[in-house]
């Protein structure tokens, strides 16, 4: 009660005043008449004020900062993409021996509309991954993972990306997967359900990492066509990707 009790004491004094001016209006020219009308047209007029400037004025400048939001969020998705996730993809595309079940949804072609994405998604949801790294690959990764720590935090930190649930998933995702290799002493040396456990959270992210991939290409295509291109040409799931243009 307390947090709306200056709202109210506001509302109250808005309409005090206003009652105020209506009977100076009636103490000066002696016409309630004139009054009547007049509060009567207000208040007929008052639901289609509130229509206009509750729904339709307020959806409008919703909708322009929903859009300028987004696009400062796909501004560090870029960032991330540029930074660390092309890269962890084409590790991922090398040492993944799956790949080949469900490569279709992630080679993703220039006539692809909504429609195609959509069901790429569905696909790439459906998944149970399953990775089998060597002591080599878990290395590789953790060095990359840690080489890339600061960039997660600062990610993390952003408050832009309080709005968008998928990309703080797949960033938590990755930066768990790094603190539990980097607390392992020996990555070559691991028991068996331990392996099975890191495994479980290397999977989550590339699961997660799939799935953003999909929906920054999905924004690209209509926003920003030039870096459309670019990342079609330099897919790192499509084997036949060329950078040059033919």
């Amino acid at each position: 009660m307390k947090k709306h009790y200056k709202g109210i004491l506001l509302g109250l004094g808005f309409i005090a005043l206003s009652a105020l001016l209506y009977y100076s209006h009636f103490l000066i020219f002696h016409d309630s008449h004139h009054i009547f009308i007049y509060l009567l047209g207000d208040i007929a007029f008052l639901p289609v004020e509130v229509l206009l400037v509750s729904v339709i004025f307020h959806k409008v400048i919703e909708d322009k900062d929903k859009n300028e939001r987004f696009k400062k969020i796909n501004m560090v998705l870029g960032v991330y993409f540029t930074e660390a996730g092309i890269e962890l993809m084409q590790f991922f595309s090398q040492e993944d021996d799956q790949l080949t079940d469900f490569q279709d949804s992630l080679i993703i072609q220039s006539h692809w509309d909504t429609k195609d994405y959509k069901k790429a998604i569905k696909q790439i949801k459906s998944l149970d991954l399953h990775l089998n790294f060597n002591t080599h690959c878990l290395m590789t990764l953790s060095e990359f993972l840690t080489s890339r720590r600061d960039l997660f935090l600062k990610l993390l930190e952003n408050p832009i990306l309080v709005e968008h649930d998928t990309f703080t998933d797949l960033v938590l995702a990755l930066t768990h997967a790094q603190q539990e290799l980097s607390s392992r002493k020996d990555l070559g040396q691991l028991p068996e359900n331990d392996y099975r456990h890191l495994m479980s959270d290397i999977e989550r992210a590339y699961k997660l990492l799939l799935l953003e991939w999909l929906f920054y290409m999905m924004h690209l295509r209509k926003s920003y066509p030039f870096l459309y291109s670019f990342y079609l040409r330099t897919n790192p799931f499509d084997p036949h990707a060329e950078v040059e243009i033919q």
